[in-house]
């Protein structure tokens, strides 16, 4: 909230070791179908990770504010909430660490007058003992009059987190202590007249490679390079939502209802598209990378009613 400015809850430093891997590639405690279906009353989940500490799926909560696990065989349980999680939204796990942003567009149980489309925080939680560990506002960085939502938080081998706002054409950088800071403003690459900057991923060549709903475009920060902006070209018109690493490749949630492979082979100045897999997808949001396939989850995002139907589709 912007009334507010950046605290933390504890002063806790994430080291090295706990970020080196965001989210968990290999995990060999189960077995992973193709297919995951789960019932979670009114989840309407948005951000997907996975632990192999708990050997289960997490996913976050719009409309509920609070953190759930799934296993591989389906089953749901709530994991953790707190007061501060007001609408849950992009997600990554690193060690014993969620990362989580919070966003508020008015469907949550928890949303007021002041958080409606005001809110961009950071928090962080404790996975053994559930415990909120870190609160960092990132929407008291920027001024009052613009509007502010937490959308998709990216890991750096240090422990840096990068997380975009899809309301306003900023990327934030949250230091391994928490002091955090704008990163970089674009006001013409990361801007939208509906949804801004969305999904973001830190690539190992030491750039960040983040998508813009609303301009259907990828770009690519380079913070090697005095965090310089371009337009990663080649893929048309490709309207992103969570994006994820895996193997050098690049898959791109778009529309809700597809999942694009894409490849560059010029460190990503231009790529081009694989594949689509485009069967089993309803309101797709993001994927998370694990035993080295791509899961994707389906949030049935756009709803706001009752359902309880959700389900984690593997790429193909």
């Amino acid at each position: 909230m912007k009334i507010r400015y950046v605290t933390c809850a504890l002063s806790v430093v994430v080291g090295v070791g706990l970020t080196a891997c965001e989210d968990h590639v290999q995990s060999p405690n189960a077995p992973f179908p193709e297919r995951i279906d789960f019932v979670a009353e009114r989840q309407y989940p948005e951000g997907i990770a996975y632990s192999s500490k708990l050997a289960k799926f997490l996913i976050t909560s719009i409309p509920l504010g609070k953190i759930g696990t799934v296993t591989t065989d389906g089953k749901y349980e709530d994991l953790l909430t707190a007061p501060e999680l007001i609408s849950g939204i992009g997600m990554k796990v690193a060690g014993d660490r969620v990362f989580v942003c919070v966003g508020d567009q008015g469907r949550s149980i928890k949303s007021t007058p002041e958080s409606i489309r005001q809110t961009a925080e950071l928090l962080v939680f404790n996975l053994n003992t559930r415990a909120l560990e870190r609160r960092t506002d990132l929407d008291a960085l920027i001024p009052a009059a613009e509007p502010n939502f937490a959308n998709d938080v990216t890991l750096a081998p240090d422990g840096t987190a990068y997380v975009t706002d899809s309301f306003s054409p900023v990327i934030y950088e949250v230091m391994p202590d928490g002091t955090a800071s704008v990163l970089i403003r674009d006001n013409v690459r990361f801007a939208s007249a509906t949804f801004g900057l969305n999904g973001i991923v830190y690539h190992p060549n030491g750039y960040l490679i983040v998508a813009n709903t609303g301009q259907g475009k990828l770009y690519k920060v380079d913070l090697g390079n005095g965090n310089a902006v371009s337009e990663i070209t080649g893929t048309g018109a490709l309207p992103g939502d969570g994006l994820t690493l895996l193997n050098g490749d690049l898959y791109v949630v778009t529309g809700g209802s597809r999942v694009a492979q894409v490849r560059s082979t010029d460190n990503w100045q231009t790529a081009s598209i694989v594949k689509f897999d485009a069967s089993g997808y309803t309101g797709a949001t993001t994927s998370v990378a694990v035993n080295n396939q791509i899961y994707t989850l389906n949030a049935r995002i756009g709803e706001n009613a009752s359902a309880r139907d959700f389900s984690i589709q593997r790429f193909r």
